[in-house]
């Protein structure tokens, strides 16, 4: 892998815009949207990684999931999140060899099912915090604390849910053979929604956990085990602010890894949202990567030249 490698995340709304209702069409049309930068990064002869989000599509799943409890077997949330990389893997993969095809670049795209190693002694999994999957009732929430030992908290007025562990990632199983890609030349979509968390057992066996891993902190750790140059994370903003939405908002066009760190801890970026973004930022620039660069889908060329966006540097 003598080119520079950007490992280019998708933010959640590359596949499901505000308003819409997730169809497949829906999100095969915004994936073929969001193609531009990658190509654009092809053409300037970059290595290109590719991860991406998957939170409406896991939502969506456990609501099928939980409307069929009674019909067929239950399926863990740690198999959803594979099903979703595995569905949204194939979006990203025919609509980019298609448009690879009439750009006239030959590359193979190539997804991997991605397994996250994930510290069994984390102290996330004590303290559940990300919900997930639809929205109970009372009694059903009672119920299900009762019968599967979830944990479950009322959110935001609108009911219960369910909400579990999101420890950090700390390897990509699978970096050997996407590496072996990569040196072969093709585009690999990996990590999807964060990759699947699994843990090792002290005999060295892999078992998955419900769990879910924050994708911009695991495109982080994957681009340092593939040694990537730049990490770019695309969202629905075109920079990182202070201040977001207030009158005093700031546009963030370059920090240092210790603004960046600075700024974090002052509460400008809420964990929800931006927080995972600049940590994985200064994970990576930490790790030894080049630079981070936070932007929105359709900025990439320009956030690429330094146009644009908000890109963090070691300092």
């Amino acid at each position: 892998m003598k080119k520079k490698v950007v490992v280019i995340a998708l933010g959640g709304n590359a596949l499901i815009g505000a308003g819409q209702r997730g169809t497949m069409a829906e999100q095969f049309e915004n994936v073929r949207k969001s193609l531009d930068g990658i190509i654009h990064c092809l053409r300037e002869g970059f290595t290109v990684v590719i991860t991406h989000g998957n939170g409406p599509q896991v939502g969506n799943l456990l609501l099928m999931v939980e409307a069929c409890r009674n019909q067929v077997p239950e399926i863990s949330l740690g198999v959803c999140v594979a099903d979703t990389e595995g569905a949204i893997g194939y979006m990203i993969q025919q609509a980019l060899t298609n448009r690879l095809r009439k750009e006239g670049i030959n590359r193979c795209v190539v997804t991997v099912l991605t397994q996250v190693i994930v510290d069994k002694d984390d102290n996330a999994f004590s303290h559940p915090t990300k919900p997930i999957g639809p929205f109970f009732t009372r009694e059903e929430a009672h119920r299900f604390r009762r019968e599967k030992g979830w944990q479950i908290v009322e959110d935001s007025q609108r009911g219960y849910r369910r909400v579990v562990a999101s420890p950090n990632p700390l390897k990509i199983v699978e970096e050997s053979a996407i590496k072996t890609l990569l040196k072969a030349g093709d585009i690999v979509i990996a990590a999807g929604g964060g990759g699947i968390p699994v843990i090792m057992k002290e005999d060295g066996d892999l078992e998955g956990v419900d769990v879910v891993i924050d994708k911009d902190l695991a495109s982080a750790v994957l681009a340092r085990d593939i040694h990537a140059h730049c990490l770019m994370m695309l969202t629905s903003v075109e920079y990182a602010f202070l201040n977001f939405k207030q009158p005093n908002e700031q546009a963030l066009h370059r920090l240092t890894v210790k603004d960046a760190q600075k700024y974090l801890q002052e509460g400008h970026f809420p964990p929800g949202s931006m927080g995972p973004k600049i940590q994985a930022s200064i994970n990576f620039l930490d790790w030894g990567g080049e630079r981070a660069i936070i932007t929105s889908i359709d900025k990439v060329k320009e956030a690429m030249d330094g146009r644009t966006g908000t890109m963090i540097i070691k300092g």
